[in-house]
């Protein structure tokens, strides 16, 4: 099961919806991607699973930025 690292953001759970209106459970999983990302305070890479939603913050900012904006 794929967890976000930054914002904890997993998998939820909805309805699979037939042509005749029948509900069954399905799960919906979130868009983790395992990514290389450089810390510019330790000066090495860091990899880490992310979901697409913090993988555009952290391209906007740093990695202690958005550390300090999810963990906090």
């Amino acid at each position: 099961m794929a967890i976000c690292t930054l914002t904890g953001k997993s998998w939820m759970n909805g309805n699979r919806v037939s042509h005749s209106n029948i509900k069954t459970k399905r799960k919906l999983s979130a868009n983790i991607q395992t990514k290389r990302v450089f810390d510019v305070e330790t000066g090495r890479f860091i990899r880490i699973a992310l979901s697409t939603r913090a993988l555009r913050t952290l391209n906007k900012k740093t990695l202690s930025a958005c550390l300090s904006k999810f963990c906090a």
